[in-house]
């Protein structure tokens, strides 16, 4: 089937291909559910969409499904996984031949449950089209991939649309906290419910307290200890707490598995190192995203918070500045390098983060194109009780330089480091 498609859209005129391009998802949507039987009709899908947290959400409410003694599947920008094996994955949201195929094989697998993410540009480009959700999730919606929506209005748009398509009897589950939380549930089919931390929701949370070790918070009256740090956690917690009630998943059970439950790779990942150095390795890689982890880390570090990381190339740039004005003002020491700079200039980047900086903040700052090196000098600046926070990466294992694709792996590099000291 990819062959087939592939040398079609090869043989088609280029002048003709660009001007179906609208249409071509579309068709292969419709192309794929129909390849494929129409898989997702015999699986319990729920959606996960939203700027931020969509991988924490839909990979915790698989390892709780599959805690439950369900056979599940998963769909997320890190890894793709049918009953227990693993799939590498390229896109958050894959096309639609590979998402039916998907569907097909966690169907073959025995799968009750399957969660995914469902990205802006899937629903844009039709994606999704066909997949029959049983249930949405709408984490929160902030400042991203302007470079290819054109526009926040276009960006939400695209987010809306997915709730939209939720037939009656489907549940949609809001983050009415975030202002576009109300948004998402108007003038929809689905069943709609609410969550969030005032008072009003149907899911309603109370933070009791963060800690260094994780987070004590009450879901509906419940209590709950997590091993998840920091307040952008406790949302993803009370997202997956509601959704799963209203999945009917036990209640009792749901809690337990919880207090366990690790975040997924490249999630706020944390050790301590020999020297007593906090360590984190986080996704980060927008405004909102970079501003919550490191108020997170401001409330239980010890000392100073260094911050490692930088903006992509050939991607929104309208977001470097705010996201070096956000580092410097929350951190103590803050190191800008490179993320992806693809096919940039890694040092226009970084000045165009520094641009618009106060001299005070200048002075925290340091700027070391290469991340390996930026890693080292933030090791080495680190003293017993600080926190270093790399972000911008988290999952990844390659830096892309000049159209290459180059191993690398910011997890990997501060364990190297400590092994050597």
């Amino acid at each position: 089937m990819e062959k087939l498609l592939e040398t079609i859209k090869r043989l088609l005129p280029k002048a003709l291909f660009t001007a179906l391009q609208p249409y071509y998802h579309y068709f292969l949507a419709c192309i794929g559910a129909v390849w494929y039987r129409f898989p997702s009709r015999g699986l319990s899908v729920v959606g996960i969409t939203g700027t931020n947290g969509k991988t924490t959400t839909a990979t915790l409410l698989y390892r709780i499904a599959t805690k439950l003694g369900y056979k599940a599947g998963l769909i997320s920008t890190v890894e793709n996984i049918i009953a227990g094996k693993v799939r590498p994955t390229t896109h958050t949201t894959p096309d639609p031949i590979s998402l039916n195929k998907l569907f097909r094989e966690m169907a073959g697998a025995g799968c009750k449950y399957v969660f995914m993410e469902v990205s802006s540009h899937a629903l844009d480009q039709n994606r999704v089209l066909g997949v029959h959700f049983i249930g949405g999730i709408f984490t929160n919606l902030t400042h991203d991939h302007l470079d290819y929506h054109k526009s926040f209005e276009n960006y939400l748009g695209a987010k809306k649309k997915f709730f939209k398509m939720l037939p009656a009897g489907a549940f949609a589950l809001s983050n009415t906290d975030n202002e576009y939380g109300n948004k998402m549930l108007q003038g929809i089919k689905a069943d709609k419910f609410s969550y969030g931390f005032n008072e009003n929701e149907d899911f309603h949370g109370e933070i009791k307290k963060m800690k260094f070790d994780g987070l004590d918070i009450a879901f509906n009256g419940a209590d709950i200890n997590s091993k998840l740090l920091g307040k952008f956690n406790a949302y993803n917690l009370l997202a997956v707490w509601g959704a799963s009630n209203l999945l009917g998943f036990d209640t009792e059970k749901v809690n337990i598995i919880l207090k366990d439950i690790e975040p997924p790779i490249g999630r706020f990942q944390h050790f301590i190192s020999p020297n007593g150095v906090m360590v984190i390795v986080d996704y980060a890689h927008t405004p909102d995203a970079l501003e919550n982890v490191l108020k997170a880390v401001r409330t239980f570090a010890g000392s100073k918070v260094i911050s490692v990381f930088g903006c992509g190339g050939d991607r929104d740039p309208m977001k470097r500045r705010v996201m070096g004005n956000i580092g410097a003002m929350l951190s103590d020491i803050a190191i800008f390098t490179s993320d992806n700079p693809r096919s940039e200039d890694p040092e226009k980047i970084l000045e165009q983060m520094k641009s618009g900086l106060s001299d005070e903040d200048l002075k925290k700052v340091k700027t070391i194109s290469n991340r390996r090196e930026a890693i080292l000098e933030g090791i080495k600046l680190a003293q017993k009780g600080d926190v270093i926070l790399c972000a911008g990466k988290g999952h990844e294992d390659y830096q892309e330089i000049k159209g290459v694709k180059h191993h690398f792996n910011d997890m990997e590099e501060f364990k190297k480091v400590f092994a050597k000291s």
